[in-house]
């Protein structure tokens, strides 16, 4: 699950997914609230779920992976 949502966030931030780790937070990689909207928008179109308003205090990609298999499991 992390590579895949990795994936999108370095597509939607065009960074290297390398760059990319558990840990990092999206601001890290010069990400503002509309930034992050876009990867929730496209985490919510590939995963077929949605996201609850609180989503955008998410810090870290690891918040980000947690959410997403926390609302998978609905």
């Amino acid at each position: 699950m992390f590579e895949q949502i990795r994936t999108i966030i370095a597509e939607q931030l065009n960074v290297k997914a390398d760059q990319i780790k558990p840990e990092s937070s999206l601001l890290d990689f010069g990400a503002d609230s509309l930034d992050m909207l876009g990867v929730i928008s496209e985490l919510e179109e590939v995963f077929g779920i949605s996201f609850p308003d609180e989503a955008v205090n998410m810090k870290t990609v690891n918040d980000i992976v947690t959410m997403v298999e926390k609302l998978k499991k609905k």
